[in-house]
């Protein structure tokens, strides 16, 4: 019999459900046991494709083209696991499929009602993907906090499964606890009432995860236990944590995981799926270090009102982070608004004091002649520049505009018209386009690419073949493949026969590092095994701090 656990939230959305979902799978790991972990969207959209980046964050895109929330690269980061569609679902998607069995007559003419079949639909789901990942433990997130309506069929579900498997089913809240500043306590109440929101949906949490600015208290502990029918030893404190990779060491501190076995009736395996001592030695080697490299990404999904929302971009930071880290040095990463750029040239200046500049994907037309602008000033100024998929386009079109003559080329993404389409849209994507059909029509998920020798990228990858993840629509246009690459620019990945270009760069003669991609590869990598293209980017940049 499997062993599941969820994980909800109280009191306020981000408090960190995702990052302690996949620490509490690595420690179960480091125990023995084999996990999966799955995302419960409570969004009517189908997926994550179609949602709006500084409202939602990232997209991240799974091996098989499945667009989802971010949290799933962390289960990705934290385990070194690949998953499937297998391992999201979101409101809409739960609907879509319920209504897809009932117009086949699945139900052999049966009343279909949101109780009990909305419930009992995310349990198969749930079901299917720890058969699929033949997993022993299966963690599962349930999106938004508890007291929000859309999330109750999720909490229904929770029941139905903790009543028929009550050994088998463990339920964790995830809560804050706010500190309202100097000669303050933490305050416990909201934590309270997220508890009695619980209880009102037939639900009571086995552990409280206590989140705060600084670790929780006995007394706090002592506080919420005595108010919510808990032990005080199964509150975990959670305190606030710059570095994420150490939450599930945090956690160890008091036992989460051997407190989970415990109620699940498992014990702890001597042959271990992982080593948490090795991952405890990096943490350590992270904390030790005192060189700096410092990034710049240029971009526009950062500023919503007076806040900077990095979410938009968070497997770009983790990547930059992980390959810092191998070669012994912390990232200083810093937001460079491109729109900036566009009123004042002057201030691309400021460029020159960063080691390395990444521009990273998108979609739209808003600061992009400012980011066109960061990237021939890299490339002239050779200042070392990683382009991710939007990025390589501009890179593309900066090229052929300042060095082979194209005046205005541009991608038919922002102008249509264009002498010069540099950049053009898939053709058998323009029918759907022109039906407004936008949800599932990138090129998505694992694509196979080709990589030449002698390039950076066969440096990087020491091989001839390679997968990668994409989410794109646009390609750079055949038609002008001759003249790029007349005038030196490398076309050192391809696909589709040569058709399409997947990773293209200049000479190292020319310039130390110029390189962009078609692909996210920001999506492979992991915190013990950084993306090998970010290793060669970050290693260029440290060079650059050298000289």
């Amino acid at each position: 019999m499997p062993k599941y656990i969820f994980v909800c939230g109280g009191v306020i959305s981000g408090v960190g459900k995702g990052v302690a979902t996949a620490s509490i799978a690595r420690i179960l790991e480091w125990y023995g046991y084999r996990t999966t972990c799955l995302k419960i969207d409570p969004y009517v959209n189908v997926d994550a494709g179609t949602m709006n980046p500084i409202e939602h964050g990232e997209v991240f895109v799974l091996k098989d083209g499945t667009e989802c929330d971010q949290d799933m690269g962390h289960y990705e980061r934290f385990l070194n696991k690949e998953l499937t569609k297998e391992n999201y679902m979101t409101t809409g998607s739960v609907y879509l499929s319920l209504i897809q069995k009932e117009r086949s007559l699945y139900f052999d003419g049966k009343c279909v009602e949101v109780v009990p079949h909305v419930p009992l639909e995310v349990i198969e789901k749930i079901n299917r993907a720890q058969k699929l990942t033949k997993s022993e433990i299966v963690l599962i997130e349930i999106g938004g906090t508890v007291g929000e309506y859309q999330n109750l069929l999720f909490l229904e579900a929770v029941r139905i499964l903790k009543q028929k498997f009550p050994r088998d089913v463990l339920l964790i809240l995830v809560s804050y606890l706010p500190y309202q500043g100097e000669g303050m306590e933490l305050k416990t109440k909201p934590t309270q009432y997220a508890i009695r929101t619980l209880n009102s949906a037939g639900l009571h949490p086995d552990f409280v995860l206590a989140r705060a600015i600084k670790p929780l208290d006995q007394i706090r502990k002592e506080k919420i236990a005595f108010n919510c029918n808990l032990n005080p030893e199964d509150i975990i404190s959670a305190p606030d944590e710059k570095l994420i990779y150490k939450i599930p060491l945090n956690f160890e501190k008091d036992k989460l995981g051997l407190k989970i076995l415990k109620k699940l009736n498992l014990k702890p395996r001597k042959k271990k799926v992982d080593n948490k001592e090795k991952w405890a030695k990096e943490i350590e080697k992270i904390e030790r270090l005192n060189k700096e490299v410092k990034i710049g990404i240029v971009g526009k999904y950062f500023k919503t009102g007076d806040f900077i929302l990095s979410d938009a971009y968070i497997s770009v930071i983790e990547a930059i982070k992980h390959a810092s880290w191998s070669l012994g040095y912390k990232p200083k990463i810093d937001w460079l608004n491109s729109e900036e750029y566009e009123k004042d040239k002057n201030k691309l200046e400021d460029l020159k004091n960063y080691n390395g500049i990444i521009i990273p994907g998108g979609f739209g037309s808003r600061g992009v002649e400012g980011k066109i602008l960061a990237i021939q000033y890299c490339r002239e100024n050779k200042i070392p520049c990683l382009g991710l998929c939007y990025g390589l386009q501009l890179m593309i079109v900066e090229f052929a505009r300042n060095v082979c003559g194209l005046k205005n080329a541009h991608t038919t993404e922002v102008n249509p018209k264009t002498k010069y389409p540099v950049i053009d849209i898939l053709e058998e994507q323009k029918k759907l386009l022109k039906e407004k059909l936008y949800g599932g029509t990138m090129r998505l998920g694992d694509w196979e690419c080709e990589i030449k020798k002698g390039t950076i990228a066969y440096r990087a990858y020491k091989k001839t073949n390679i997968l990668e993840r994409h989410r794109h629509r646009y390609e750079v246009n055949p038609r002008y493949h001759r003249i790029l690459q007349k005038y030196g620019f490398i076309f050192s990945g391809i696909s589709q026969k040569g058709l399409l270009v997947e990773i293209g760069e200049l000479s190292q003669k020319n310039h130390p590092f110029f390189l962009g991609t078609q692909f996210h590869p920001e999506f492979k990598s992991k915190f013990l095994h950084p993306h090998p293209l970010f290793m060669e980017f970050i290693k260029s940049a440290i060079r650059l701090t050298s000289n």
